[in-house]
């Protein structure tokens, strides 16, 4: 079978039922950097990092679209394979082949005939996916990546070494889940500039006889695909650092879903690089000369050759194989400049003492936010609105509730075998071991117990209405998923609504004392967090007039300079002049809210 042009014939079904299933369960998923996928028929290793078990790979199948690729072969655990779930069907037939992992199986290990594959569908023009990390995690910090993916590369330019031109592009893809788990949450997947090594270019990565492949090769291509993976992401030592870290992002940043989603989450990221500790965040590891990998607006270095379990500890590195890095240096010029600047992340100017106790203080007004049920954003107006406009606010908002309470609650009973299975099947999960083993499994269980439930409920329907006069065939079939997807978006606005009235409420009964100080505090917080922001992580000293995109959509008329030619697109090609059912129409207020009645500031402990 030619591996590249003829790829399982379940293969397009497999996908459109998974992007049916994200769009429904993530609120928002923006794919950037489209362009840096080779065309197809030309072999191609794509990398991510792994958070979220199975949804990791069903969003990368998603994300690449099939003008550039038609199939992106898939590898998994071998114990996903041979069971009676719904969810091993769908591995199967995706073409999807077994990994043996050493945690199962220890010493008898053997990947030889999946690797085999490998390298022949590679050979062929093939695009595979991999996950260097080796398992997914719940901890938001990358793990030390494996060399397998090197070690591939290596194997893949050493068969075909003969060929002087033949080439393997490296793409890595960093995958951020504002919150991985949570119904209508939102996601971003952004694709990194692309490394296309040559068999002519890369002598040191070819095994030729009397001469094995250079190790210290397969470690710098690791580092590389570490450093360019968390470029993109928010890698950080800790979930308190996270919450901090958005917490800062908010202050600086106030704009809500009126910035990208990209923009969102590098803010973050470079919030948590800033304050973590150095021992923590980026350090000076042992090296020389580095390599420049952009963050959009930062510069990060590669460590080459770092002894650190191929995993970059800071921004320094040694000299490592010239060709190597000649074309790293020529992947990472790639990136959008129009902000570089050389953040000095731990100059003297920001001592461990004002880092810890800006990190402290962040912590403090958040958890004062918390208590009294507040966001930032409700503080910082709270000084312009008199008692009258929040009571006419407050009023204008219940009518708001009641309103899409009732069109919303037929449909909601449609969506109640959906909800209590997956809220059974979850909670069920998550009593079965310690948070760091079965939490990143959450999103996985709710997504294919869902899509379970969702058709149960439509069959039922559709049998339930075809002796009358035939109507399940040629109404209730497309009626009962309109429906359900309708009353969705009505429940989305009733949840904005119904926060935002009760936000009016706490307002009012907060003391104008406790407001007052409440101001201040931020105040004082929002000159530390500016001050670090702008002299310290060099971000732009004027953010909403850098953020600001106009309704809040991608790709709009005045892009942030962050994203000139970065501009993400959300997924859904639908965009209706009725602008009100749009899928791309967003029905939150910030990148932080979910299908909940509270705003989800806090994460599981370990």
């Amino acid at each position: 079978m030619d591996v590249h042009t003829n790829p399982p014939a379940i293969q397009g079904m497999n996908v459109s039922l998974f992007r049916f299933v994200l769009n429904v369960f993530y609120g928002t998923i923006v794919v950037e950097n489209e362009h840096y996928i080779p065309k197809n028929g030309e072999p191609v290793i794509v990398c991510s990092n792994h958070v979220n078990s199975l949804t990791d790979a069903l969003l990368l199948v998603t994300s690449v679209s099939s003008k550039k690729r038609n199939f992106l072969r898939l590898t998994a655990k071998d114990s996903q394979f041979g069971r009676k779930t719904f969810s091993s069907w769908l591995i199967e037939n995706a073409g999807t082949l077994p990994i043996q992992r050493r945690k199962e199986h220890g010493d008898q290990a053997d990947n030889s005939t999946t690797m085999d594959k490998l390298l022949t569908a590679l050979s062929e023009g093939d695009a595979i996916c991999l996950f260097p990390e080796g398992m997914s995690r719940f901890h938001p910090t990358m793990s030390p990546l494996k060399t397998g993916v090197a070690r591939i590369v290596s194997d893949v330019l050493t068969r075909n070494r003969d060929n002087p031109e033949f080439a393997v592009t490296l793409l890595t893809c960093s995958l951020t889940y504002v919150h991985r788990w949570s119904f209508r949450s939102d996601v971003l997947v952004s694709f990194n500039p692309p490394l296309k090594l040559t068999v002519k270019d890369t002598p040191s990565l070819i095994s030729i006889p009397d001469k094995p492949v250079d190790f210290e090769a397969i470690k710098s291509l690791t580092t590389f695909m570490h450093a360019q993976l968390s470029s993109n992401t928010i890698d950080s030592p800790s979930w308190d650092l996270v919450r901090v870290a958005k917490t800062a992002a908010r202050i600086y940043v106030p704009l809500g879903t009126r910035m990208r989603l990209g923009d969102w989450v590098r803010v973050v990221a470079r919030f948590v690089e800033g304050l973590a500790k150095p021992a923590e965040g980026a350090g000076t590891a042992a090296g020389g000369e580095g390599v420049a990998i952009e963050r959009q607006g930062m510069k990060r270095t590669v460590t080459w050759n770092s002894k650190a379990e191929h995993r970059p500890r800071g921004d320094s590195v040694g000299d490592g194989h010239t060709e190597l890095r000649t074309l790293v240096e020529a992947a990472s010029s790639t990136q959008d400049t129009t902000l570089r600047t050389e953040a000095q992340m731990f100059s003297s100017s920001f001592t461990d003492e004002e880092r810890e106790r800006l990190t402290r203080d962040l912590s403090a007004y958040q958890d004062q936010l918390n208590a009294i049920g507040l966001k930032d954003d409700r503080i910082r107006q709270s000084g312009t609105l008199s008692s009258v406009k929040i009571l006419w606010r407050l009023f204008l908002r219940i009518c708001q509730t009641c309103l899409f309470l009732a069109i919303a609650t037929p449909g909601l009973f449609l969506w109640v075998p959906v909800f209590a299975t997956t809220t059974y099947k979850s909670e069920q999960l998550k009593r079965s071991g310690p948070v760091w083993d079965t939490h990143d499994e959450v999103a996985q269980t709710k997504l294919v117990y869902g899509l379970a439930s969702g058709i149960f409920v439509w069959l039922t329907a559709v049998i339930l209405t075809t002796p009358i006069f035939g109507l399940g065939l040629f109404f209730t079939i497309w009626f009962v998923p309109a429906w359900m997807w309708l009353t969705l978006r009505w429940t989305e606005d009733l949840i904005a609504a119904f926060r935002a009235a009760v936000a009016l409420y706490r307002l009012l009964w907060v003391s104008s004392a406790d407001l007052k100080r409440l101001r201040e505090t931020r105040e004082d917080l929002h000159g530390r967090v500016m001050n670090v922001a702008t002299e310290v992580l060099g971000l732009p000293k004027d953010p909403e007039a850098e953020f600001l995109v106009v309704d809040g959509e991608e790709g709009d008329d005045q892009p942030s300079r962050w994203a000139k030619h970065q501009r993400g697109r959300t997924r859904g090609g639908w965009d209706s002049a009725l602008r009100y059912f749009s899928i791309r129409r967003r029905r939150k207020r910030d990148w932080n809210e979910t299908l909940r009645w509270f705003d989800a500031t806090e994460f599981p402990k370990e």
